[in-house]
């Protein structure tokens, strides 16, 4: 077992350096969809305000704490309701496969939770209070996710509410914080990578689509069936991708924002490597171009409204 590793379970990754076990915990590939909000919302914020540098990393810094600790709730509520063993797929089972006791887990989310607030606090006693309410609310949903009585991830609503609170919630309050406001098209242009957040969702749903019936769950895959919540899932990128073009063409934003597209092969990836496969361990890839579209449609959004400032 390695050191600062306590369990009661046998470490089945003996060679697997003590790092690269917490770095794994916090699930590195969901990460992206933490910051990339932060940074967009500072960069449409850029157009109004000059860039307040110290409450963008606290945001920046706040966001990846809370996305971090839902996902060791995750990880711990998981294994306690016994969806996660040494068989399972995916960069969860820090558990069951690397040998870390639960109440590390969940301490570990309690003190991620803790120091995100503390960073809270001093961004709503430089910009507002209200930053505080509807970071708690954030807070709480990210802890109902996989803990309470009724877990959200074990509802059709998981991809709804991962999609709202992680994406048009932070991007507005990057915005807003930076602002003072909300306009129109903070709003408008937050709804694509609301979309594709939610999607991110979606498709780790569609990988555990069988062990999630197993286990009694009712998620949207489940509700409609593999081959549906693929073509929904397609029809999530579409609509991003359209979105953005609506936007240029009725909202009179910049033409430079078509930049996005360069990240839709990614899309068109993750529908292909989806179709036909049913085993969780052929359906890593799409997972990861997934992860990866909303990634790079982000960075390329907010390099779009960059290059529209300087021309």
């Amino acid at each position: 077992m390695q050191p600062g590793i306590q369990s009661n379970q046998a470490n089945l990754n003996p060679n697997k350096k003590e790092w690269q076990v917490w770095w794994q915990l916090t699930r590195p590939h969901t990460l992206t969809a933490s910051f990339v909000p932060v940074i967009l919302g500072t960069v449409i914020a850029y157009e109004i305000t000059p860039i307040k540098y110290d409450l963008f990393l606290a945001m920046l810094i706040a966001s990846l704490l809370i996305q971090a600790a839902t996902n060791m709730f995750n990880e711990y509520y998981d294994y306690k309701r016994g969806l996660d063993n040494e068989e399972s797929v995916g960069i969860g089972g820090t558990i069951v496969r690397e040998g870390v006791h639960p109440k590390v887990i969940l301490n570990l989310a309690i003190t991620l939770i803790a120091l995100s607030v503390l960073l809270g606090v001093y961004i709503s006693m430089n910009s507002s209070w209200w930053v505080a309410l509807v970071g708690s609310v954030s807070i709480l949903i990210g802890y109902l996710y996989t803990g309470g009585p009724l877990p959200i991830s074990s509802t059709p609503f998981g991809e709804l509410l991962s999609g709202l609170f992680m994406g048009i919630n932070i991007i507005l309050i990057s915005f807003y914080i930076q602002t003072g406001t909300i306009t129109a098209t903070s709003i408008l242009v937050s709804i694509p990578t609301t979309i594709l957040i939610g999607a991110i969702n979606l498709s780790n749903n569609i990988r555990d689509l069988n062990g999630d019936k197993e286990h009694g769950r009712k998620t949207l895959p489940i509700l409609v069936g593999r081959e549906n919540a693929i073509k929904i899932l397609a029809v999530a990128f579409l609509i991003s991708y359209l979105w953005i073009l609506a936007l240029i063409l009725f909202a009179d934003l910049s033409p430079w924002l078509l930049v996005v597209f360069l990240s839709s092969p990614k899309a068109y990836q993750a529908v292909k490597k989806f179709i036909g496969k049913t085993i969780p361990i052929e359906m890593m890839p799409a997972m990861k171009a997934t992860a990866q579209t909303n990634t790079y449609f982000g960075f390329l959004l907010s390099i779009g409204f960059i290059i529209s400032y300087l021309f």
